[in-house]
């Protein structure tokens, strides 16, 4: 495959787009990260259960498939700055769709709609990041991330806080309106969005990587099914841990935020400083150690029980690099089709985490319903999201696996990255 020489940012506005960047990923890590503490409180109003919670983020997920399968080819059309804005622009409106939806049905609209705007942003993100980071890629990508992992952080205790806040004397927030302001904070980066100028991809059109080249390549699919279980572990904790420790062990929603922030805590430090060590050590080897260490320290934090809950921080720090670095992975793979490449995985991914979603809250509903039947409603609950961690934590077992397997067959080439 020819590699053609990276297009170089115009340094003037260098400033502006790392501000583009990393912004973006704080607005990113918020609106992932603030439904933990949020969804008992849907629950109650709603009346919905644990099955109907996995269909909600399942349907989340399809928003979020929607717009990675076009992204790509609209900013190759229309640029990356139209699309960076219209991704800020429509998740901050989706925070005002949020906080007037009357029913579960309106507010799962609104959710969608958000989701369209995370995927778009996520999109962009990804293919500005890989323009601009053209040296110490690893490095940058993690600590472009690392922004993610800061404001995922404080995330749930934010929005925990926010819930429980009164404003002009009408009542508490609630978790409506705290996705009304937090989702508002996405006009900000739109600021040094309209006011960059972004590199441009020279690439000429007959030198892009099509899409049946991409497909056809090996190394692609072990790519694709790396991130996605990834992903899985990494999403799976940031939605459901604050449900699991609040109706399993009775803690306080405000407890049960802060071990959520404190496995993002480890996750903001995983990213910082682990960029480093996966330039040094490799991109497939980095993989293969963290996720492994996600996926033990997951199904060791739940077989535990509440003694163990600590070492889903562990979990954290553990799966932090694996998003960032398997972007650089395709960035140094697939130079002349990054967005091709960028926009087909995270498409796929985007399937295969709809699909989790749902069959994670089934199996939860299931064990529950099981369980109930002869140990009594609280130790079935209990027992149900224990299933469901049990598989959370395979899942990054899963993403070491193939990451072991694609270790080996690029070393039998000479291509390890």
């Amino acid at each position: 495959m020819q590699t053609l020489p990276q297009t170089q940012p115009v340094k003037k506005y260098i400033p502006l787009s790392f501000f583009v960047i990393f912004l973006g990923y704080l607005v990113f890590g918020l609106s992932e990260n603030i439904k933990g503490p949020a969804i008992p409180k849907m629950q109650i109003d709603y009346g919905i259960d644990e099955l109907q919670v996995g269909f909600l983020l399942a349907i989340n997920s399809i928003g979020f498939l929607i717009a990675c399968s076009f992204t790509g080819a609209f900013s190759s059309k229309f640029g990356i700055k139209l699309t960076s804005l219209l991704a800020f622009g429509s998740m901050a409106l989706s925070g005002a769709f949020i906080y007037f939806s009357s029913n579960f049905a309106t507010f799962s609209a609104s959710y969608f709609f958000m989701y369209l705007g995370n995927g778009m942003l996520e999109i962009a993100l990804a293919i500005l990041a890989a323009r601009i980071f053209t040296k110490n890629t690893g490095f940058m990508m993690n600590l472009s991330h690392f922004f993610y992992g800061l404001s995922s952080t404080a995330a749930p205790l934010m929005a925990s806080g926010l819930m429980g806040m009164a404003f002009f004397g009408n009542g508490e927030l609630g978790w409506q309106g705290m996705y009304f302001f937090m989702l508002s904070l996405c006009i900000i980066p739109m600021i040094p969005a309209f006011l960059s100028t972004f590199p441009v991809d020279k690439t000429l059109a007959q030198e892009r990587l099509p899409i049946k080249m991409f497909l056809k390549d090996r190394v692609a699919w072990f790519i694709i099914i790396i991130l996605s279980f990834g992903v899985i572990l990494e999403l799976s904790i940031a939605g459901w841990l604050v449900n699991f420790l609040e109706r399993s062990f009775q803690w306080s929603s405000t407890a049960a935020s802060a071990m959520l922030s404190i496995f993002f805590l480890c996750f903001m430090v995983g990213r910082l400083l682990l960029g480093y060590v996966t330039d040094k050590i490799g991109f497939i080897l980095s993989i293969i150690i963290f996720s492994g260490l996600a996926g033990i320290t997951t199904i060791l934090a739940t077989l535990f029980g509440s003694s163990g809950v600590w070492l889903y921080a562990a979990a954290g720090f553990g799966i932090a690099p694996v998003y960032p670095t398997v972007m650089a992975l395709l960035a140094k793979r697939y130079p002349n089709g990054i967005d091709t490449a960028i926009t087909v995985t995270v498409t796929i991914m985007g399937i295969v985490v709809v699909v989790s979603n749902l069959f994670l809250g089934a199996l939860i509903e299931f064990f529950k319903g099981w369980f109930t039947s002869f140990l009594g409603p609280e130790i079935g609950l209990m027992r149900g999201f224990q299933a469901g961690f049990i598989f959370i934590g395979v899942c990054g077992l899963i993403c070491s696996f193939f990451s072991i397997i694609l270790y080996r067959y690029l070393k039998k080439r000479n291509e390890v990255m």
